[in-house]
């Protein structure tokens, strides 16, 4: 079956992942409830490569930030677009007023699977 990814990239201060960590359990488990295959929330711990332009550099992290690396699975665009719908609707997914990371610095898009 193909599946649709919606991909993130983020920027966070090292000092803030604790409370990012508390929102995206909660946006983990309304994704899930309203039809998400996977979602998946992933902090740099070996960003230091010398292969390609490392996750810091492309996130426009600072010394005191790493890179969140997140994804969710659907079963197809239009299954994205139904899910995400629903979520934004879920009154557990209100903004905070002060996310625990710059905006400036997240990069978002949806992706067809190529290669499972």
């Amino acid at each position: 079956m193909p599946e649709y990814v919606d991909g993130f990239v983020l920027a966070i201060p090292k000092k803030k992942i604790e409370e990012y960590k508390a929102l995206a359990k909660i946006a983990s488990k309304v994704w899930r409830e309203h039809g998400a295959l996977d979602y998946r929330e992933c902090v740099g711990e070996d960003l230091k490569t010398k292969m390609g332009v490392p996750f810091g550099k492309l996130a426009g992290a600072k010394g005191n930030e790493t890179v969140v690396f997140a994804w969710i699975t659907y079963k197809s665009r239009k299954h994205r677009d139904a899910v995400n719908k629903k979520v934004m609707a879920d009154p557990r997914m209100t903004c905070p007023e002060n996310p625990p990371f710059d905006m400036k610095k997240f990069s978002y898009g949806g992706f067809e699977t190529l290669v499972k």
